[in-house]
C-alpha cells in the first residue's frame, strides 16, 4: 500500500512538472509570476505598444481609476485578462520609460505592473507575440487597450 502512495504521488508531481513547464513554453501572460517583470517595446500594425518580455501585447482596462485594477473584482476577469505581476521593480527594455514603470498591491499581496498610472494586463487567450486583434475589446464593463511608450492609450 505504501508504495502505491509512493507511486502515485512520483505521477501526480511529475504531471504538475510537465503542465508547468507548458504553461511557461508558451511564453503567455500570466496571473503570477516569480521574476522581475520586463517591459519592452514592439512595432505593430498599430504603431509601438508594449509588451511583456515573451513579446505578448499588454494592456489596460478602461474601467481601471489611476493605479488600481479593477478586473481583480470582477467574476472570470482575471482569469481572462490576467495581471502583469512582477517580484520586484520592473524593468524597462529599449524605448520603455523607466520612470513611468510602478507597482500597485493587489489583494492576494503580489505586485501589478503599472505604467503611466495604468495597470498593465495579458490576454489568457493570446496566441501570438504583439497580437493586436483585442486591442478595443469589450469586456466586463470596460474596454482593452493596448498602450503606447508615452503611456497613452492605443486603439
Amino acid at each position: 500500500m505504501k508504495r502505491t502512495h509512493i507511486l502515485l504521488a512520483a505521477v501526480l508531481a511529475s504531471a504538475a512538472s510537465v503542465s508547468t513547464v507548458a504553461g511557461a513554453a508558451a511564453g503567455a501572460p500570466s496571473a503570477s509570476a516569480s521574476r522581475v517583470a520586463k517591459i519592452e517595446l514592439r512595432h505593430t500594425s498599430l504603431g509601438n505598444i508594449l509588451v511583456n518580455a515573451s513579446g505578448f501585447t499588454l494592456y489596460r482596462f478602461t474601467k481601471d481609476a489611476r493605479n488600481q485594477d479593477m478586473c481583480v473584482k470582477i467574476s472570470q476577469c482575471p482569469g481572462t485578462w490576467p495581471a502583469l505581476s512582477t517580484s520586484g521593480k520592473p524593468l524597462a527594455g529599449p524605448g520603455v520609460k523607466a520612470s513611468l514603470l510602478s507597482t500597485i498591491k493587489l489583494p492576494s499581496g503580489g505586485k501589478q505592473v503599472t505604467y503611466a498610472g495604468h495597470a498593465l494586463y495579458g490576454y489568457a487567450a493570446a496566441e501570438e507575440r504583439a497580437e493586436t486583434t483585442y486591442v478595443g475589446a469589450m469586456q466586463f464593463g470596460g474596454t482593452w487597450y493596448a498602450v503606447n511608450s508615452a503611456g497613452n492609450t492605443v486603439k
